[in-house]
Order: structure tokens, then C-alpha cells, then sequence
């Protein structure tokens, strides 16, 4: 769920296992070669897959040990807090572990205005992934579990207050991702884009799907992460909104300063 801005800081691990095989470094100053295409895709593909899975298999697990359903939201908010951190640890290096189209099209967006990040090809590649990687992550927990590995939710969340839910949570995801993107702090992503999903689990009234392919991926389970075919048009344009808002946020808050000679920016 990070931006690709990661794969920097994993350049000089990088090279220091490559100097160990043997492998030349490239000569100071030139620009590292990036991960190919194919891994990226792989990486948000399995990613997205081990995210659903975490998800929608803590909610099973939840489901069959407690019928109380504020400790069912506990275990599965708790299991999607360490799952999603440890993915974003693991695949940050490769992909940017977006795992998640709204970072990936805000990205891209924020690419054509002049940042970094990945290009529309790069898009055209990710966001299918990431889907494919939902759909099989859910499929995969209901398998494990016992479930009709496809069998299409009856969770109803169509209310207003529930789409609002999802512009608030997605907003606020992308304002912390790209937040910490412009201030160079993308090291802490793993602990604090788990942290906050973890915390928006609470406080939003969807319990913070803020991501469109994960969207679409639940509705083929009918278990407790479930969400009906019918609500996830409406999830997915709240969550593009709350993606755009997320993004203006991210203008104003970190708005760059600029330098007048011979003065520091203002």
C-alpha cells in the first residue's frame, strides 16, 4: 500500500549482497536498475491474494470461535494489522506493495503533475494484478476453511453512512501513504499504513475497505468480510473519491514551499 518510492531504500542491501556474489556495481551516479515488470506484478498479485486471504480467513476463524461480534471484528482487525504489515515489509522493496488500485491510480497521478511513480503502463499491469490477487486470495480462505470456494455475499452495505465511511477511510489512507512519501519517511510505512487501517477497522462506519480491488475480491466470499455484488460499485466510486480528496489533502498539507533567491522557502 506504499508508493514505489520504497525500492530505494532497498539499494544499498542490494548491492551489498550483489558485491558479495561477485556481481559489479554500477558506476556512481548511475541510476540503480529497477525490478522487472513481471515481478512487480507478481509481488501485488500474491500480495493482494495473501491480504484477501488474511482478511476474509481471520473472519471465518473469527466467526466459528465467538458468536460475539465485536471480538469477531477484534480478531479479524488484529490478523489484517500484522498480515498487512508484514506484506508491506516483505514486497515494499519490489512492487511498493500498493496492493490496492486507488494507490496505484494516485500515484499515477501524482507522476504526471511531476512526482514519482509508476507510469500507465505500470497501471495497466498493477491494477490487474491486484484484482486477480483478490479474487484468488478470497477463494484461497474459503478452500481452507471449508467453504464454497465461490459463493457471492449477502452483506448488504449500500447505506449513505457507509459509503461515507469509505471516502473518509480511503482519503485518509492515501493522505498517510503520500504524507510520508513527501516527507521522506516511507521506512515507517509497514507500522503505520497497518496501523491505520487497524484503527480505521474501528472507526469508520465500513470497517475500511479503502480499496477497491480487496472490494471486489470479498464479494465472492459469503462469510463475514463478505460484501454484496450489489454494493461494490457504490464502494468503489467512494473509495476513487475518497481517493481524489485524499490526494488535494496531500496538496495543501504538504504544500512545497518555494525558494526565493537568496531566501529559504516560504
Amino acid at each position: 500500500m506504499t508508493t514505489t518510492e520504497p525500492v530505494g531504500a532497498a539499494v544499498p542491501a542490494a548491492e551489498s549482497a550483489a558485491a558479495a556474489a561477485g556481481v559489479p556495481r554500477p558506476a556512481p551516479g548511475a541510476t540503480p536498475a529497477r525490478t522487472p515488470l513481471v515481478a512487480r506484478a507478481a509481488a501485488e498479485l500474491v500480495g493482494t491474494a495473501a491480504l484477501v486471504a488474511v482478511v476474509v480467513g481471520s473472519g471465518i476463524q473469527a466467526t466459528g470461535l465467538t458468536d460475539d461480534v465485536a471480538l469477531q471484528l477484534l480478531a479479524n482487525s488484529t490478523a489484517t494489522v500484522f498480515g498487512l504489515g508484514v506484506l508491506i515489509a516483505l514486497l515494499g522493496p519490489v512492487s511498493g506493495a500498493h496492493f490496492n488500485p486507488a494507490v496505484t491510480l494516485a500515484e499515477w497521478w501524482s507522476a504526471r503533475r511531476g512526482g514519482a511513480g509508476v507510469n500507465a503502463r505500470e497501471v495497466a499491469v498493477y491494477v490487474p494484478s491486484q484484482i486477480a490477487g483478490a479474487i484468488g486470495g478470497a477463494v484461497l480462505a474459503d478452500a481452507m476453511f471449508g467453504q464454497p470456494l465461490v459463493k457471492w455475499s449477502t452483506h448488504e452495505r449500500s447505506d449513505a453512512n457507509l459509503l461515507l465511511g469509505e471516502v473518509v477511510a480511503t482519503a485518509g489512507l492515501i493522505l498517510l501513504v503520500f504524507g510520508l512519501a513527501r516527507t521522506d519517511r516511507l521506512r515507517f510505512a509497514p507500522v503505520a499504513v497497518a496501523s491505520y487501517i487497524g484503527a480505521a477497522y474501528w472507526f469508520t462506519s465500513s470497517t475500511s475497505f479503502a480499496n477497491p480491488a480487496v472490494t471486489v475480491g470479498r464479494a465472492f466470499t459469503d462469510t463475514f468480510a463478505g460484501i454484496a455484488p450489489s454494493s461494490v460499485p457504490g464502494f468503489i466510486g467512494m473509495q476513487l473519491i475518497g481517493a481524489a480528496v485524499g490526494l488535494a489533502l496531500v496538496a495543501v498539507i504538504f504544500m512545497q514551499g518555494r525558494t526565493v533567491q537568496g531566501q529559504p522557502a516560504t
